[in-house]
């Protein structure tokens, strides 16, 4: 029997620590929430986007009362992003979530369907995509998806 030891390194910065244009995509995620439709869980998530070009595009969690229905904010937002822009790469996402009008103290990490498909979006685009997730007390750094998904499904997987 082998043995496999995985680890996962990401930074934990606070808002100042982080460039303007970081800054600027979590403030972009964070002003996403607004966009949630929540009812159900009252638990608001946003996420932005930022394109090759530094363009940016948003999403907002999106329930429904058939529950399997609902989309992340994370998926809405690289949905939407590769739908309109396809030919410019993804480099950057951050994400925020609330309860009510008070940002959680500490970053969520995204569920294993939006791993997964952050996963695709770097394998279509050939690059890692920065990953910002924001909480009061700190935000979360992950120089791509590797260490918060670090046995992926990858399109070489299709081949065996």
């Amino acid at each position: 029997m082998k043995e496999y030891r995985i680890e996962a390194v990401v930074q934990i910065c606070q808002m100042a620590e982080l460039s303007e244009e970081d800054r600027a995509l979590v403030e972009a995620a964070k002003q996403a929430t607004c966009g949630s439709y929540a009812p159900y869980s009252k638990f608001l998530v946003g996420a932005a986007v930022r394109l090759q070009d530094g363009s940016i595009v948003v999403g907002a969690n999106q329930e429904n009362a058939a529950y399997p229905s609902g989309l992340c904010a994370e998926r809405t937002a690289l949905f939407a992003a590769c739908a309109r822009q396809p030919g410019l790469p993804v480099v950057s996402l951050a994400v925020a979530a609330r309860k009510g009008k008070r940002f959680l103290a500490q970053p969520i990490s995204p569920c294993g369907a939006c791993r997964q498909v952050i996963s695709g979006v770097e394998e279509r685009y050939g690059a890692p995509i920065r990953i910002l997730l924001y909480g009061t007390d700190g935000v979360l750094v992950s120089d791509g998806i590797s260490p918060l998904l670090p046995l992926r499904f990858v399109n070489e997987d299709l081949k065996s």
